[in-house]
């Protein structure tokens, strides 16, 4: 005997409620990353998480500011990032908020990975943190090299020239002297 079809619209109903929910949840970026790495490459992987933190996520209690992935016994760990704690989470339930959370990534993945970081002098930053179209939290992350302060005041000053070009090249074209 099959179900009414009034409880299968209903079961639809929600299944497009929780489906809403993934995409409502917020893209949580790292300013930082961009301005002190030159990335190369990007990844998306899985982070382990607790429900409370997935929580917190959704609430957008996340901070990526300094937060970093290392390796540790052949698996790939996020470090520094703080996931605020959820205030309606059971005393025994509560998470710490800068914990170690592990990312998934396959082995062939890790292992390219552990080999630029190891000879390339690279290092792995958090882009942004987001939920994917099945509700699965997602990490972006970038593979990188450190930029020196001398290089982010020539990119700064090249950014300055540009602006000042095109602001010329606007006026001159207004007076129609171009």
């Amino acid at each position: 005997m099959s179900a009414p079809k009034s409880a299968l619209k209903a079961g639809k109903k929600s299944e497009a409620k929780h489906q809403n929910s993934a995409h409502a949840a917020p893209r949580l970026e790292n300013r930082k990353a961009r301005h002190r790495f030159r990335i190369e490459k990007e990844l998306e992987a899985g982070i382990c998480l607790t429900g409370s933190e997935v929580k917190s996520l959704r609430a957008g209690q996340v901070s990526l500011s300094d937060s970093f992935a290392f390796f540790k016994e052949g698996e790939l760990y996020l470090m520094n990032c703080h996931i605020g704690a959820y205030a309606k989470a059971v005393k025994g339930y509560r998470h710490a908020p800068k914990r170690l959370r592990k990312l998934l990534l396959h082995k062939r993945e890790i292992k390219r990975l552990i080999g630029a970081v190891q000879r390339g002098g690279m290092t792995l930053v958090p882009l942004t943190l987001f939920f994917n179209a099945r509700g699965f939290a997602k990490i972006m992350l970038g593979l990188g090299k450190g930029i020196s302060k001398q290089d982010r005041r020539a990119d700064i000053a090249e950014r300055d020239w540009q602006r000042r070009k095109t602001r010329l090249t606007r006026i001159t074209i207004s007076r129609g002297e171009g």
